[in-house]
């Protein structure tokens, strides 16, 4: 015979409640608070904690409750009592021990065990962790330790005898399962006519609603009578008992009885039905779910605009039709039959006490947090939500006039408006409205047929335009009325004129525009202002004012207009012509030289005019004098103011810096060597140049000529500003490596270079054969030895020299004769 599947559940959540032995003080690990066991089915569980140590002395197993749970086993048909215990987990460490004790002994009395094992699995090198009861092995008993295989033998057991196994865990924290194995059989379990006994322990749930104030803490009272009833279904020995945990289930203690409450929205409730004969049991279990009501829609605040019905439309009083919130709360939702009432508390929601009207007037300034109860008429489930009133002030919207100027030639009273510059006066500044115009106040009311106000056109003189002011955070709206007149007023043109003197001779100047203020109001009243725009259109309107400073957009001349006006009443428009004069075109820097050597001759300097007469223009140089031009002779800067018809000028400064013609200081020759160089030393102001035998050129910036050959030269120095040229002598010594006497007229002597009368003339010359013979004693000045000895013509050779020359330089050296 098998035990439901509701025992082995029952048994299985009874392990969630072992581990709080200091709650439930009554658990299955003490003898008296023994599980019955009702059916041969197999179950799971769990052992935690000892309660009252029962065991000491008690079996031959060495051992005592570790982790312990009491079974009773009530024998209904004899046979073997037998069972295996499988740990939940097959680690080898994992351990159980068991006790058997009976026949029929009593708790306090139950003796010495029958059967036992504490064998150790990991110290006996066991294959596997399980325990038990079977009908192969012959030991009664079983331990401690590495002794014996864990299992002992069964038991012969007989009808109506009653037996407490105590299952152990001394090592370990895994659950285990239990599967009888034996011949007998035990009393079997109470049914449940409410569940499928085969398939499920659990009964349907009970969904209700909180019906008991405070209605949204989802506690509400619960009467089971009739449930008891249907599961006791007419039997006399059954009992029905209902508790908060399976473990008070279990042992039978804090029946909740049958009319309770819950003690929170979703709870599960168990249920201990027990056969009084028998004292088998199983549990069942349900859910109780308790929930306010919520299939509404949530409620968005409730804005409208103030009203003046009580003659104040700003004071936050108004009516709300609170039926357009019932609306919204069911909106969408199928099949309602709701009550809906509304409050200014929730303590008056939840006793539906001072229900307000549907037409709900305010008598304090809003917000008001109002409150909604909400009761399902078919359920009798309640809801509540709640949403905030707000009456919000329509926006200022002041009368207001404008008057404007009618310049257009035409004094016929009809010119363009900029309605829009009456915003701040008609909203007093209130940045969140925004203004429409109607020509009527239908229109306005009706929102058709709007103008443009930034710029209308009046067709009467005076004429009303209508605005319509909305508040862009609450759409409140306002109306107001704006009137339009026409001035025939003037006021006085002006001009102002500026030299292009910014620096960027290109016709823009920046100008101070109140330079005009006091020609335009000439006249006119007092506490006038003038305002500019750049064009006549603008200055209607109002659009785009000018600062008091304005760079003009066309250059040369423009003409803008000031608009003259006393709280943007219009007062005259008048126009202001802006004009920028150029200056005079001159070179306004020059440079020249004056030479000195020439005074006191003078040169000329002028004003430096570009492309026109120099009688258009004034004069003031710095010496004084007035003309286009002056005469000077001397050195120095000099300035002069050139200035035009219109009175703009430009200044000029004339640098004449002084030069002169060269004074040679020295002149250094090195001469006598393979790169014979001349060296011009000079003083003077000039900026000079440099050429060698010739006038002409070419010059050269460098005072120094290189390589230069032997003779006679003239150095010249001109001054590049064109105060003269200076020249001065030069010899350079040299001596002719050969010379060919053969009347050739080339070569045909040998004599010393750079001698002349003006230089070394007094040198001394002897010329010897290459045997130290003195062959000649030339004179420095003549033309040179022809190669002759008394008459006679020397061989081809070479020859020596023995030069002194008149400075004292003294050279020896050879020559070569070729003829």
């Amino acid at each position: 015979m098998n035990t439901p599947n509701f025992m082995k559940k029952a048994i299985v959540l009874i392990c969630c409640f072992f581990c709080s032995t200091l709650v439930y003080a009554q658990q299955p690990n003490d003898c008296q608070f023994a599980v019955t066991v009702c059916g041969n089915s197999d179950f799971s569980l769990n052992v935690n904690g000892i309660g009252t140590q029962e065991l000491n002395n008690s079996n031959t197993c060495s051992s005592q409750e570790n982790n312990s749970i009491w079974l009773e086993v009530n024998i209904a048909t004899a046979g073997t009592l037998a069972f295996t215990l499988t740990p939940s987990s097959s680690n080898i460490s994992e351990d159980y021990d068991f006790f058997v004790f009976g026949p029929n002994v009593s708790c306090g009395n139950i003796g010495q065990a029958i059967r036992c094992s504490t064998t150790n699995p990991a110290a006996a090198n066991q294959g596997n962790n399980r325990t038990g009861l079977n009908s192969t092995d012959p030991d009664p008993d079983e331990g401690p330790g590495a002794d014996g295989d864990s299992f002992v033998s069964d038991i012969d057991v007989l009808a109506g005898e009653s037996y407490f196994i105590v299952i152990d865990r001394p090592i370990g924290n895994s659950p285990f399962s239990l599967e009888w194995t034996g011949t007998a059989s035990f009393p079997e379990a109470p049914s449940n006519p409410l569940v499928d006994n085969t398939t499920s322990i659990s009964l349907p749930s009970i969904d209700v609603c909180d019906s008991t104030a405070p209605f949204n803490d989802n506690i509400t009272e619960f009467d089971l009578n009739t449930l008891t009833q249907d599961i006791i279904n007419g039997e006399s020995d059954v009992m029905v008992t209902y508790h908060k945990s399976e473990s008070d289930a279990n042992i039978n203690v804090n029946d909740l009885g049958t009319i309770f409450n819950n003690t929170s929205g979703n709870e599960t409730i168990y249920v201990r039905i027990e056969n009084l004969t028998t004292g088998c049991y199983i549990i069942n279990d349900f859910n109780i779910n308790v929930s306010a009501l919520t299939n509404f829609n949530a409620t968005s605040d409730y804005n409208i605009c103030d009203d003046d019905l009580d003659g104040d439309d700003q004071n936050g009083i108004s009516t709300f039709d609170f039926n357009v919130k019932s609306q919204e709360i069911i909106d969408g939702i199928a099949g309602t039959n709701y009550a809906i009432s509304y409050h200014l508390s929730q303590a008056n929601a939840e006793t539906l006490a001072s229900v307000l009207p549907l037409n709900y007037r305010t008598d304090t300034p809003t917000p008001t947090e109002i409150f909604v109860r909400i009761e399902d008429l078919d359920s009798g489930c309640i809801g509540f939500t709640s949403f905030n009133i707000n009456v919000d002030p329509k926006p200022i919207a002041n009368n207001v006039a404008l008057i404007q100027c009618d310049e257009d030639g035409i004094p016929e009273g009809f010119t363009t408006f900029n309605i829009t510059q009456a915003f701040d006066e008609i909203t007093e500044g209130d940045p969140n409205s925004t203004i429409e115009y109607y020509l009527s106040q239908i229109d306005a009311e009706n929102q058709e047929n709007a103008i443009d106000g930034s710029s209308f056109d009046n067709f009467f003189n005076p004429q009303i335009i209508y605005a319509r002011v909305t508040n862009a955070s609450t759409s409140c709206i306002n109306f107001s009325e704006i009137s339009l007149e026409v001035s025939t007023t003037a006021t006085n043109n002006a001009s102002i004129q500026l030299c292009d003197t910014d620096g960027t001779e290109d016709g823009f100047m920046e100008f101070n525009l109140s330079d005009s203020n006091a020609e335009v109001l000439a006249g006119s009243p007092a506490n006038l202002d003038v305002v500019y725009y750049e064009t006549y259109e603008e200055a209607l309107i109002e659009s785009n004012p000018l600062g008091t400073t304005f760079i003009n957009t066309v250059a040369y001349n423009q003409t803008i207009y000031g608009r003259v006006e006393s709280v943007n009443a219009c007062y005259g428009i008048s126009e202001i012509e802006l004009t920028v004069f150029r200056l005079p075109n001159i070179e306004t820097t020059f440079e020249t030289q004056y030479c000195l050597n020439f005074f006191p001759e003078t040169i000329t300097i002028n004003g430096g005019l570009i492309d026109d007469i120099p009688n258009n223009y004034y004069y003031e140089w710095s010496t004084g004098e007035d003309t286009s031009s002056i005469e000077i002779n001397a050195p120095g800067t000099y300035t002069v103011r050139v200035t035009n018809t219109n009175g703009c000028f430009k200044d000029r400064t004339v640098t004449v810096l002084p030069s002169n013609s060269a004074t040679v200081t020295n002149i250094e020759v090195i001469d006598a060597t393979q790169n014979n160089t001349i060296t011009v030393f000079v003083s003077g102001e000039g900026d000079y140049e440099y050429a060698l035998d010739n006038r002409n050129g070419p010059y050269q910036d460098a005072t120094t000529f290189e390589d230069v050959a032997p003779g006679l030269y003239t150095v010249y120095i001109r001054d590049k500003n064109n105060c003269g040229v200076t020249d001065a002598l030069v010899s350079v010594i040299g001596f002719p490596k050969f010379f060919t006497p053969n009347a050739d007229d080339k070569n045909d002597y040998w004599q010393v270079k750079g001698v002349s009368s003006l230089f070394q003339s007094n040198s001394s010359v002897l010329i010897f054969d290459r045997y130290g013979k003195l062959l000649k004693e030339l004179d420095p000045l003549s033309v040179g030895w022809d190669g002759t000895l008394n008459g006679e013509m020397m061989p081809n050779s070479d020859y020596w020299f023995k030069v002194k020359l008149q400075d004292g330089r003294t050279f020896t050296n050879h020559f070569s004769l070729k003829r």
